[in-house]
Formats: structure tokens, C-alpha cells, sequence
């Protein structure tokens, strides 16, 4: 009898304890979910495919609306991000693979400056078949990082813009100098083994993204060929296989850098069988 209740005392002590876990990562804004069993549909298209959030073939592909928590794994925690969700959506059509990520944020933050911070969203693809820790990786399983940066999708923008800055020039109206940063694209594509690890690939531009932000939400289109061109250190998407797939996203303006961060551990990713002609 003695054990019996020995084992009832302890049970009970095991429940208390998750229930006030519970109580205080609710309290913390932090959703206690599971990823297993939620899948993102990367639906295959024929002909091309979008690359800009302005897209209307996106308003045809629905979206996954993914639950964001704080980064409390490794110092400094960060339990209270202000992303809350992520709605993802993915396309392929066989040759090249697109995502179009969204999330509310109140405020733009396109610069980096000292005491400023940028927004920016990560997805995270495992370089093997079995998923790594979702936050950089770790030995022996490394994670390949897009990370898409709002600075660096101004840089391109302003560049971009500077045709029209010739034309007001050639017009007679005043044109405005200014030193703005070449970029191969406004995602950075990364290799993580673990925290502090972060290698920057040195072939950049696989990896192409486009954004808008408007009325308080970013919408950020990513998108790479679906062959690797580094059978070592570039993650395989492969039409009809299921995968895993991570995301991150920062709020410059709460100060988010590194891994200050909202989170989405491991989801399944399942490319649809390439559409035949």
C-alpha cells in the first residue's frame, strides 16, 4: 500500500508541475503545440512560377498558418516576440520552388544603423534526411538558413530605382547621391552546425527574394531552383518527398536580433509529384 501511494504522490507532483509549466509558458505568450502532423503543401503549377508577393496566382494556394513562440532554448532567451503567426504558403513547378511568408508587423525597419535593428524572416531546410535542432543546427547536422533581410531587400530596391533617378536627372529635375551596397539578392543563404556556427555560403544568389510591406504586414517571397548545385551544402527539395522545414522571424523595431527571435520548430514540407505536360 505504501508503494502505491508513493507512486500516486508522485504522479500527482508530475502533473502539478506540467500544469504550472503550462500556466507559465501560457503566461509568457508561448503556444504549446505540436508541429507533428501539420504539413505545408508546396502545390505544384505548370509554367512559371510567382516571384513577387503582388502575385495573384498566390490569392489560388492556400496558406498554413503557423504559430510563432519565443526563443527561450539558449541566452538570451527571448519569450515575448511580437510575431504571433506565420501564414506560408510554397509552388513549385518541377524546375524552380517558391515561398510566400507573411506576418503582422507594425512597423517597417529596412535600415541597420547603430542602436537600430531590421526586420528579417528565416526558413530553415535540414542538409540531411534526419531534421537537426531547429535553431542553427547542430554537429553532424547541419541546417541549410535563407534568411531574408529588410535591409538588404532596400538596398536592391533603392538600386533598382536609381533608372529613374537618371530620368529625372536627364529632365533637369535634382538627383540624389548615395552609396547604397550590391547585393546578389536580399537573402542570405547560410550553413548552421550548432549555435555561433553561422557560415555565410560563398556562392550567394541561389536563393532570390522579393517583399512588400503594407497596411502593418510583410509578405516576402523566397525562391531557388529545386537541383542542388552543392550536394554537401545545399538542402535537396525534391518533388513528391516529405521533408521538414523551420522558420524565424525578427521585429527590428523590439529589438530583435540573433537569436532574439519568434520561432516555428520543424513542420513537414511535402512537395507535390511534378505535373506532367
Amino acid at each position: 500500500m505504501t508503494s502505491v501511494h508513493t507512486s500516486r504522490t508522485r504522479l500527482l507532483t508530475l502533473l502539478s508541475s506540467l500544469f504550472v509549466l503550462a500556466l507559465i509558458l501560457g503566461g509568457l505568450g508561448i503556444p504549446i503545440v505540436s508541429s507533428e502532423g501539420m504539413i505545408i503543401r508546396a502545390q505544384a503549377l505548370s509554367g512559371d512560377i510567382p516571384t513577387a508577393p503582388e502575385d495573384p496566382l498566390w490569392q489560388k494556394i492556400s496558406p498554413m498558418t503557423l504559430p510563432l513562440s519565443g526563443q527561450v532554448i539558449t541566452r538570451p532567451v527571448w519569450p515575448e516576440p511580437t510575431a504571433h503567426a506565420l501564414a506560408v504558403r510554397a509552388v513549385h513547378n518541377g524546375t524552380d520552388i517558391a515561398f510566400l511568408l507573411e506576418w503582422q508587423d507594425n512597423t517597417k525597419n529596412d535600415r541597420l544603423t547603430p542602436g537600430t535593428f531590421r526586420d528579417g524572416v528565416a526558413l530553415g531546410l535540414p542538409l540531411g534526411d534526419a531534421p537537426a535542432f531547429f535553431c542553427m543546427g547542430q554537429l553532424d547536422h547541419y541546417i541549410n538558413i535563407w534568411h531574408w533581410k529588410a535591409d538588404w531587400q532596400s538596398d536592391i530596391d533603392r538600386r533598382a530605382s536609381r533608372t529613374t533617378e537618371k530620368d529625372k536627372a536627364a529632365s533637369g529635375e535634382p538627383r540624389r547621391f548615395e552609396v547604397i551596397p550590391r547585393r546578389a539578392s536580399s537573402v542570405e543563404d547560410l550553413i548552421g552546425g550548432g549555435f555561433s556556427t553561422l557560415t555565410t555560403k560563398e556562392k550567394q544568389g541561389r536563393v532570390q527574394g522579393k517583399a512588400t510591406w503594407k497596411d502593418g504586414t510583410w509578405r516576402v517571397v523566397m525562391r531557388r531552383p529545386l537541383s542542388s548545385e552543392e550536394q554537401e551544402n545545399e538542402a535537396k527539395l525534391i518533388p513528391g518527398r516529405i521533408q521538414a522545414v523551420s522558420f524565424a522571424v525578427w521585429n527590428g523595431e523590439n529589438k530583435e536580433r540573433n537569436g532574439q527571435k519568434a520561432i516555428a520548430p520543424w513542420f513537414q514540407l511535402a512537395l507535390d509529384p511534378t505535373t506532367k505536360t
